[in-house]
């Protein structure tokens, strides 16, 4: 068999072609953002930080910083002071309050991963007859408005002897119709059916997939509904202040009697608001890590 042989032009037209050369820094400079991402970035986090700034600058001052024709873009020096005034506060019950908002935000986000990636994953990963129109019935139950079930909760929890109570908080918030959502969502592109499979091959229950295969693979995304669920419990202002008395108050319960007086001293209202936003912020701060690394595997299938 004789070797295939090439003709001129073909020989002529390889040794005429040169490799194309790969600009350089053509594919970072693509995949950087440009002056106009930066410049949302910057307005972004300017839009966030001002409203606290500002809330700093009437908090550092006094009642008469309100009334200045030219608001001092500066801190003044009395923002202890005025914290010191809310923490002695007989009428708020400051640090009652910070130990009841924590234990209903614990408890509630606790509860609420929980029972959210255990019905999540049941409507992700188990076959069972209704489970289809269970789960839209549950996404139905976002659609009511909060307002509509404040009477008869408040009814059932009077009969119950619950109000005044933190039970009456906590229970309504155990589970949540967007956690199970969530949860489902993520589980259903996160977690392969092989795992499970190997789980039960391997001699393990429903339960013990669940705690020892499903779980774990819906870290990142609990740890973000955990995060969220603490702050909007711990900031959340309207069933408390329907079901606690005065004397046994969640943090933005006793902050409102601040404003119960003819004269609001919004430098002390705003101070106290300082305080009550200090804890969202070291959350955010030590989690925040956990927060970008559950958005980020949310998004991304497989």
């Amino acid at each position: 068999m004789t070797a295939p042989t090439l003709s001129p032009t073909a020989i002529s037209g390889r040794a005429s072609a040169k490799p194309r050369r790969r600009r350089r820094g053509s594919a970072d400079i693509s995949s950087r953002p440009g002056f106009l991402g930066y410049g949302l970035l910057v307005a972004t986090l300017l839009g966030a930080i001002l409203p606290l700034y500002w809330a700093f600058l009437i908090a550092s001052g006094d009642s008469s910083t309100l009334n200045n024709v030219n608001m001092p873009w500066w801190p003044g020096g009395n923002f202890l002071a005025n914290a010191w005034k809310v923490v002695s506060n007989e009428r708020v019950l400051f640090f009652k309050a910070v130990l009841n908002s924590l234990i209903v935000s614990t408890v509630v986000s606790a509860s609420v991963v929980f029972f959210s990636t255990l019905a999540g994953y049941s409507f992700a990963k188990l076959r069972f007859r209704g489970s289809r129109g269970l789960f839209i019935f549950v996404i139905a139950t976002t659609a009511v408005p909060t307002q509509l079930g404040v009477v008869p909760l408040f009814i059932v929890m009077s009969q119950l002897g619950w109000t005044g109570t933190l039970g009456a908080v906590i229970v309504p918030g155990l589970v949540t119709a967007f956690g199970v959502f969530w949860m489902t969502q993520y589980l259903s592109t996160a977690l392969p059916d092989e795992l499970i499979e190997a789980g039960r091959v391997d001699g393990a229950n429903m339960f013990q997939t669940f705690w020892y295969i499903g779980f774990p693979a819906a870290r990142p995304a609990a740890a973000m509904l955990g995060l969220f669920t603490f702050i909007a419990t711990w900031t959340n202002f309207f069933w408390p202040f329907i079901v606690l008395d005065p004397s046994n108050p969640t943090l933005p319960v006793a902050l409102s009697q601040l404003q119960a007086n003819y004269f609001v001293d919004y430098s002390i209202v705003l101070a106290g608001v300082l305080l009550a936003t200090l804890p969202l912020l070291i959350l955010f701060v030590v989690a925040g890590r956990q927060l970008v690394a559950g958005i980020m595997q949310g998004a991304v299938k497989g």
